[in-house]
């Protein structure tokens, strides 16, 4: 089935190698599933994602999408309100495509745990920020039957075990990824037979 994943840069795998980015582990696990694009961008924005990425997805036909997207709009200070807007936006756009049942949304870790967290902003004020957009994405996916993994509360481990951060300080090791994808691959079948 083709794959194609959207979102910011713990789904183009920033500072980890091609394989260990997290739709390239699934898709290694999951030999049903054909990764045919990842369009995440390093930096993107649920704005940019609607500008930039939904435009190219009809193209490439895809039959399963994945979303991992937040963390930008925190540490650009988008308001909640104006985030709700795209995500809604952004499922709406996806579920027209695939239908809800072929989508997978994932939450987006906690950066502010990683050595170098505290560059962008207060971390505790931060980490409230991504709790806040992992709420509002968990509960508009759940409200459309989206199937949501929440893998927030695995990427704070990486506060007391250093092999879960890549070599940048900052973004997840592929030995984190690796925890999200056994995480993800138990709601695959479902997503495999919709």
């Amino acid at each position: 089935m083709r794959y194609v994943a959207l979102g910011d840069s713990y789904t183009i795998g920033t500072s980890v190698g091609e394989a260990e980015r997290w739709p390239n582990q699934l898709v290694a696990r999951i030999p049903e599933l054909e990764l045919v694009a990842n369009l995440a961008v390093n930096g993107f924005t649920s704005r940019d994602v609607i500008e930039v990425e939904l435009p190219r997805v009809p193209a490439l036909r895809p039959e399963v999408l994945s979303l991992l997207i937040g963390v930008n709009d925190v540490v650009q200070r988008v308001p909640a309100a104006q985030y709700r807007l795209n995500v809604e936006r952004i499922l709406s756009d996806l579920v027209a495509q695939v239908g809800a049942a072929r989508i997978l949304v994932v939450t987006t870790p906690d950066y502010t745990v990683t050595p170098a967290g505290a560059d962008y902003g207060d971390p505790a004020t931060q980490s409230a920020g991504i709790q806040a957009n992992n709420a509002i994405i968990t509960e508009l996916a759940t409200q459309r039957g989206i199937e949501v993994v929440d893998i927030f509360h695995i990427s704070r481990e990486a506060k007391g075990d250093r092999s879960l951060v890549a070599d940048d300080g900052l973004h997840p090791s592929g030995a984190q990824y690796a925890r999200w994808v056994d995480r993800i691959v138990p709601v695959t079948p479902a997503l495999l037979r919709a």
